[in-house]
């Protein structure tokens, strides 16, 4: 693995371990977050490009539809990297939240608490210097196509009320084609890359021997 170009300092200061998770929309990135908060539980904080979208609450609900959200420009990515730099520093952060059915984000706030490891995921975390200089460890995880899509296509079906017709256009028109020019050239900062995400079990126990590693010896 290569060394963070998080300082040293600020890692000593926060003892916190900063994990990227990245990948395509729907190739299993909540899914390892989630095996790795199982194991480690209330040791892990979690936070996630996805709620810093921006609101563009100047527009309506049927332009904000059509807006591109698999490209960089529609992330506000300044505000994460603020955000995830306290929270390394062992600083409390009040994160935005977005609703995925208007498309826009919500005047609350959640709360997020330091803890000794972060994870940061994220289609297009890896597409940000700032971000990627904040990770220690930079995993990439990988699936083929067709299943991202499938699994995608059942989860804004079921969780974000979409119609199968619309998530379909959506992929076609900007998620195929902005994971070919954003997010899979970004596998080449990885560290890690990791096929199947949570369900590799060869990869995960890896991972977690690596934290476990950190927890016992932070410095």
């Amino acid at each position: 693995m290569n060394a963070a170009e998080l300082s040293k300092s600020e890692v000593n200061m926060s003892r916190a371990l900063v994990i990227g998770i990245a990948g395509g929309s729907g190739s299993g990135k909540t899914t390892l977050a989630n095996k790795l908060i199982e194991r480690f539980q209330k040791q892990i904080a979690i936070i996630s490009h996805d709620y810093y979208y921006k609101p563009f609450s100047d527009l309506t609900l049927e332009q904000r539809k059509k807006q591109n959200f698999d490209h960089p420009a529609s992330f506000d990515t300044d505000l994460l990297v603020g955000d995830l730099s306290d929270l390394a520093l062992g600083k409390a952060v009040d994160i935005p939240t977005y609703s995925f059915v208007d498309f826009t984000r919500l005047k609350e706030t959640a709360t997020i608490n330091p803890a000794r490891v972060i994870i940061v995921e994220g289609i297009l975390i890896y597409s940000s210097a700032d971000l990627r200089d904040l990770c220690d460890i930079k995993i990439y995880v990988d699936i083929d196509a067709d299943e991202r899509f499938i699994r995608r296509l059942r989860r804004d079906v079921t969780e974000r009320g979409r119609s199968v017709e619309s998530v379909t256009n959506q992929y076609l028109e900007t998620v195929k084609p902005m994971h070919s020019e954003f997010v899979e050239p970004t596998k080449k900062f990885a560290d890690i890359i990791v096929p199947y995400g949570g369900h590799n079990l060869v990869a995960l126990n890896m991972i977690c021997d690596r934290i476990q590693s950190y927890l016992l010896n932070p410095n």
